[in-house]
């Protein structure tokens, strides 16, 4: 009888170091899904107003927007309907229907119906319309560049391209690809 109760005391050891084990490995892991995680939002926002000063002091650009949705599985924002302004000489508007914010917030993708308009120096300067259906915009350089097709036009001078490059800061716009266009000149009836 001692012989057996001697044999089975390892066992009961090794059954008592196996439980200690998975309770330790649960308590250090605590209820940690072992899977993906799930692509469900963390907090979202409505009607909102964000400004953005630059190191001086100086309101550099407003978005304002109907939601956004942020992800912490993948640390992505989704903003819904996007409307940026650039406050500068002159200003600059850009309208979406949607945009992704990347995890650092120093790329926006605007996606679908995206406009952008640079108001005209003076009061009576006609605005210059660009629109496309996306646009990767990097807002702390004030650029951005698309490879979908581009309209621009400006009164009636319209210029069709199949991508672009633009910089707000220098007001330089390139269009890439084949150009096409009509370009109408202001005529003014004096003799």
């Amino acid at each position: 009888m001692k012989d057996r109760a001697a044999s089975l005391f390892p066992l009961a050891m090794l059954v008592l170091l196996a439980a200690l084990t998975f309770w330790l490995n649960r308590v250090i892991q605590g209820d940690n899904p072992r899977g993906p995680q799930r692509h469900d939002a963390d907090y979202w926002v409505e009607h909102f107003q964000v400004r953005r000063f630059d190191s001086e002091g100086k309101l550099q650009n407003t978005l304002v927007a109907d939601k956004l949705l942020h992800y912490p599985d993948d640390d992505t924002t989704i903003v819904t309907t996007p409307h940026i302004t650039y406050h500068r000489q002159a200003p600059s508007e850009i309208f979406a229907r949607m945009a992704y914010v990347g995890k650092d917030g120093k790329e926006i993708d605007l996606i679908d119906d995206v406009r952008v308009i640079r108001h005209g120096a003076t009061d009576d300067a006609r605005p210059t319309v660009l629109e496309t259906r996306t646009l990767k915009v990097f807002p702390d350089d004030e650029k951005g560049y698309t490879n979908d097709p581009v309209v621009i036009t400006q009164g009636m001078s319209v210029m069709h391209g199949s991508g672009l490059d633009i910089d707000n800061r220098s007001g330089i716009t390139v269009l890439r690809g084949r150009v096409t266009g009509t370009l109408h000149r202001n005529r003014t009836d004096t003799p």
